[in-house]
């Protein structure tokens, strides 16, 4: 009998159990290397809804060279994370290492350039980044999430800080190290090349990669087998993950380690149909499905719905449950040879990455890793696959010598024989649902998503509007209804340090003596189009929710490609580093924009019709405002205004083209920037750009746009480098604003400044931030007292370079016949400037309505007064708030 019991139970555990997922001993150990684009971050949330002691995310690091900037990306990552309540999950991104001219790879390379393009910096060309829109459609909306990212992901403690993030190369080692892991690729192949290529003793532990990317077998008729939907008429070939860098891709797919590869071939199978989207909108009972579907939905109205419906794909998501239905099947052992999973039909395909065109060997500028060098990089071979023509561009002539069809093939994933393939598991097309029939959903893939996106388990904690039992959205707009106005000045700002200073300072100055009218950010300096949000954040912080803010231009003039206007070159840009003491920074004010208040008012891509939109938004009200909308709008508001720059020209350039009276409307205009050397000793800033020994950063980001403001005829006086270095002591400034009395703007300030010193004394990659602190000067000239600035004014007739050449364009030339003239701010009493700035930063005067985001959190956690509403409001000497607008 007790046999009889015992042979019934087993039997029946084994007819249970029979189809139920095998539960390893211990759990698939994963890293993602995301370019953090929405698609990648459906797929991160995927598989952090995943049962844990099946599948474990363990660490994350960012793919910067292709579809998000590292600031935004990272703390996007951070905030996804907190979210989901795995603040436990290491983040990497960047570095400050580089290659050597002989081949030799340096600790921490930050992954910020092709292999090919990197050198012993992270400044350096965009040659296949430029595929990339900087603006909407592109970084922008990648970096903001389309807007949505602030709007509704929670902030958490974790954050970007100088010298403090972990790198993406210490990430991938740890994890390695610390045992068997898979790493899913859904960006370039940078990181893991890199890794792969300094560490080849550690390959043994990665058990496998899985990559969304590529195409193989062209599917369309007209040979059109990649995704650069930006650069078909020099490459048709090529998809954006490995056309990041094709070289990077190359050494991974010929690692030797074990691959998965689900190229567009697959993903073009599984859409986001418009019944799936429909369902999901019917299905969001999680904050993960939530903010899913919100990203989703303003892509739909953002593309038009019927290119959206066929056109946006389940990329790296799909990938991704690929890849762990895979691991869900091979056991313990990681053991299936075929690649059974639930999702994807399967092939092995011999398959190579194409690094260059054929011929090879011959001599060819655009292949640094055989031009000009005695022996080739990392000893490849002269005549082989990596000596051909590489691709320079969007434009190069030689990848569009055929009609209709470009000539290059850099990143093609082909499909080939002998000794140069290698052989990879490929998905070749999604399965249709054939076990879920009451769902009337067409694909297998379309019903697990759903269902592990709106699983109870391991779901998203709160989001921002959640995580606080007080949460409101305000708007501050100042009473200034019996003010008498002074100036009318509209700042273009480029979201550099020293704009942030300068920003604070104009907004401290009486009203009576500056009129703050508008703010113009510029894309084209220090930061990118998305750190607009800090500068709402920071209006919001001193009560001026009134005051509007633009966009500019996204590339210098020029630069843009003439068939595909959103996209171009960085001739200039290249200039500005994108690791430490560049883009990383700026986006992210070095780490301290979190601590701003975060206001109602950020980018989003609503947008309208009128503005070129396939169709109206939910609200187009919302939109972000263009440079030339505020620019108009303020032209019916004032008589005359007063233009104040802080970076490129490249707004103010647009302005002037677009509007022939804007040059009679325009009174004068004060330019921080430029430099007129006095001898070959007195050099520029462009530190980056050694053959460019005395061009100023501002001039030279956009060269053409210089020369244009200042052959306008325009009322000009120049701040130049020469007067900007009599205020760069870090120390002066510093000890001005050590007083007693001190204001939540001076102590933000005080702390920016106080991490600027430090980082500036024990990192070579911060050599160079003094010269941010000049930049004030323009503010300070304006609003500041003169008999104590003590400034001293000459006229000069002068010309700006811009002929197309890095190495001379952007420097200014004293020219007595040609030139034109404009005003030069020869010199000014440096410890008058630091007084006057600091004096007015601490001035109670018009001082922040909320100090910080830690005034807002205790706010939001704290139950309000039952009067609020019924009690006049304490606010600042000389600021009263006409509306406070509640946004629930």
């Amino acid at each position: 009998m007790v046999w009889f019991l015992f042979i019934l139970v087993v039997t029946v555990i084994g007819i249970l159990g029979h189809n139920l997922p095998c539960v390893q001993s211990s759990p698939h150990r994963i890293l993602v290397d995301t370019d953090v684009d929405t698609d990648d971050i459906i797929a991160l949330l995927y598989l952090l809804k995943l049962n844990k002691s099946e599948f474990d995310l363990v660490g994350i690091t960012l793919s910067a060279n292709a579809w998000t900037n590292a600031g935004h990306g990272v703390n996007q990552v951070y905030d996804l994370l907190h979210m989901m309540g795995r603040d436990d999950i290491s983040v990497g991104v960047g570095g400050e290492g580089g290659i050597l001219d002989d081949g030799s790879i340096l600790p921490d390379v930050g992954g910020y350039l092709p292999i090919i393009d990197q050198g012993v910096t992270t400044a350096g060309g965009c040659r296949y980044r430029q595929t990339i829109p900087k603006g909407r459609k592109g970084l922008l909306d990648m970096d903001s999430n389309y807007g949505f990212r602030k709007h509704f992901l929670p902030q958490g403690n974790r954050r970007y800080t100088p010298l403090q993030q972990p790198t993406a190369q210490k990430v991938i080692a740890d994890k390695v190290l610390e045992g068997p892991i898979s790493i899913f690729l859904m960006g370039s192949h940078t990181n893991l090349a890199l890794f792969i290529m300094s560490n080849p003793h550690l390959k043994h532990n990665i058990q496998h990669i899985y990559v969304m990317g590529g195409s193989v077998r062209c599917a369309n008729p007209n040979g059109f087998c990649g995704n650069l939907f930006t650069d078909f008429t020099s490459n048709p070939y090529a998809e954006f993950n490995i056309f990041a860098d094709p070289f990077a891709a190359y050494q991974v797919f010929h690692s030797g380690i074990p691959m998965t590869l689900v190229p567009l071939d697959a993903t073009n199978t599984i859409p986001t149909s418009k019944k799936f989207f429909e369902t999901l909108e019917k299905n969001q009972r999680t904050y993960e499905a939530q903010y899913i579907f919100s990203s989703l939905k303003i892509i739909r109205d953002t593309w038009s719905p019927e290119v959206f419906y066929s056109s946006y794909c389940m990329w790296d998501s799909f990938m991704a449950g690929v890849a762990v239905s895979i691991m869900r099947n091979s056991g313990n052992n990681n053991n299936n040879n075929n690649g059974e999973n639930d999702f994807a039909e399967m092939e092995y395909m011999n398959i190579t990455i194409v690094t260059s065109n054929e011929p090879y060997g011959l001599p060819d500028s655009s292949n640094p890793f055989f031009e000009k060098q005695i022996t080739p990089k990392f000893n490849l071979t002269l005549g082989g696959v990596h000596s051909g023509h590489v691709q320079s561009g969007l434009s190069d002539p030689i990848c569009m010598q055929r009609r209709h069809k470009g000539n290059c093939k850099d990143g093609y994933t082909q499909e080939t024989s002998g000794p140069d393939s290698v052989q990879v598991l490929v998905a070749t097309r999604a399965k249709p649902n054939k076990k879920n029939y009451k769902s009337e959903l067409d694909r297998e893939f379309y019903v697990d998503i759903l269902d592990v996106l709106n699983s109870p388990e391991e779901t998203g904690r709160f989001n921002l509007s959640t995580q606080f039992p007080y949460y409101r959205e305000e708007l501050f707009i100042p009473d200034l209804s019996n003010a008498q106005f002074g100036k009318p000045v509209l700042f273009d700002m480029d979201m550099s340090a020293g704009d942030f200073l300068t920003l604070f300072y104009l907004l401290k100055v009486p009203v009576e003596i500056i009129d703050l009218k508008a703010v113009i950010v510029s894309p084209t300096g220090w930061a990118n189009a998305a750190t607009i949000d800090v500068v709402y954040d920071l209006l919001h912080m001193m009560g001026r929710d009134d005051i509007p803010v633009g966009v500019g231009e996204m590339l210098a003039l020029n630069q843009s490609d003439p068939k595909s206007p959103s996209v171009g070159d960085c001739l200039y840009a290249k200039a500005i580093p994108q690791g430490c003491g560049g883009f990383l920074d700026s986006d992210t004010l070095y780490g301290l924009a979190r601590d701003l208040p975060r206001s109602a008012r950020r980018y989003i891509a609503e947008n309208s019709v009128a503005n070129g939109a396939p169709r109206n938004n939910d609200s187009p009200e919302l939109g972000q405002s263009l440079a030339l909308e505020v620019w108009q709008h303020l032209t019916k508001s004032v008589n005359e205004v007063t233009v104040l720059t802080n970076g490129p020209l490249t707004s103010l350039a647009k302005i002037i083209s677009s509007d022939k009276n804007s040059t009679s409307f325009i009174k004068e205009v004060y330019i921080a920037g430029g430099h007129i050397n006095i001898n070959e000793s007195d050099r520029g800033n462009t530190f980056t750009v050694p053959s460019n020994a005395y061009a100023e950063f501002n001039m030279f980001l956009d060269p053409l746009a210089a020369k244009t403001v200042f052959e306008s005829g325009l009322n000009i006086t120049l701040i130049p480098l020469a007067t900007q270095r009599n205020l760069s002591s870090f120390q002066m400034m510093l000890n001005s604003l050590n007083s007693t009395d001190k204001t939540p703007e001076s102590l933000f300030v005080h702390r920016l400044l106080t991490r600027l010193h430090t980082l500036h004394q024990v990192h070579r990659s911060y050599k160079h931030v003094g010269m941010f602190l000049g930049e004030v000067l323009g503010a300070l000239f304006l609003g500041g007292d003169h008999a104590v600035l003590k400034p001293k004014l000459r006229d000069e007739q002068v010309k700006v370079i811009a002929e197309g050449s890095d190495s001379k364009d952007g420097q200014i030339l004293i020219d007595k016949q040609h030139g034109r003239q404009v005003q030069i701010l020869e010199s000014i009493d440096p410890r008058g400037c630091y007084e006057s700035f600091a004096s007015k930063l601490n001035d109670k005067k018009q001082s922040a309505v909320i100090g910080s985001f830690e005034e807002q959190r205790k706010k939001w956690t704290t139950s309000p007064n039952r009067t609020l509403r019924r009690k006049k409001r304490i606010t600042p000497l000389s600021r009263t708030l006409r509306r406070k607008k509640w946004i629930t």
